[in-house]
């Protein structure tokens, strides 16, 4: 479902070259669970961003789903995400003046989807557990209901790959655990590819397989 090769991202500046990916090989086959894990500062991050589109690399390849992303413009990108990816922010990334239902309606919105797509983003709500609070604008939910919402936008478009960047990063522990496990179950109940980048051990031992990066490169992949 990933097939990434040679992986390379610099950044150059001035006279000062920092190469945060260097020649990163991985692939991920359709349906698993794999955690990212490293220090601060690794690339782990910046990994998930590459194969999300939201960089492009200095060099290597990259195929979601047999497709290459790797060069395409951003016209072109955008309809491969619409399509292909669901991510999950640390921050949430809700739109402010935006219901619950709205923010989790847009993505099947920006994809042309019909009008069915609204029994869907209710459907989707209730899975979280906020059929209540659809009509709430995100200042009015907590960290926890918000991510709760960004977790059933990503879902919205029944993706085949999801992508989620330290989603329990800024919740407390109670509401960490519920969020994994509402994105676990949503996960298998929807058979995506899950891709979670985190820092929490515990977390990536619930995934089926975990690499660690470590100053740009995987030094380690082992399975559950």
């Amino acid at each position: 479902m990933i097939d990434v090769q040679g992986l390379t991202k610099v950044i150059e500046t001035g006279t000062h070259r920092v190469e945060i990916l260097r020649g990163i090989d991985l692939f991920v086959p359709k349906g698993q669970f794999l955690a990212i894990t490293g220090a601060s500062g690794s690339g782990k991050s910046t990994l998930l961003g590459l194969m999300a589109g939201l960089d492009n690399p200095t060099a290597g390849s990259i195929k979601l789903d047999g497709e290459e992303i790797a060069g395409l413009s951003e016209d072109k990108l955008a309809v491969v995400r619409g399509r292909k990816l669901g991510f999950v922010f640390q921050n949430y990334q809700l739109i402010p003046t935006l219901t619950a239902e709205e923010n989790v309606l847009l993505p099947w919105e920006l994809t042309g989807g019909d009008g069915a797509g609204r029994e869907r983003a209710r459907q989707l709500l209730a899975d979280v557990g906020l059929g209540e609070r659809m009509d709430h604008y995100p200042v009015q939910l907590s960290g926890g209901e918000q991510q709760r919402v960004a977790v059933a936008r990503a879902f919205m478009v029944r993706p085949p790959i999801l992508l989620a960047d330290e989603p329990t990063g800024n919740l407390d522990s109670v509401n960490g655990r519920h969020i994994l496990e509402l994105l676990l179950g949503m996960n298998v109940r929807e058979g995506t590819t899950l891709v979670l980048v985190t820092h929490d051990p515990q977390l990536a031992e619930r995934a089926q397989r975990r690499i660690v990066i470590e100053d740009g490169r995987m030094v380690a992949d082992v399975a559950a």
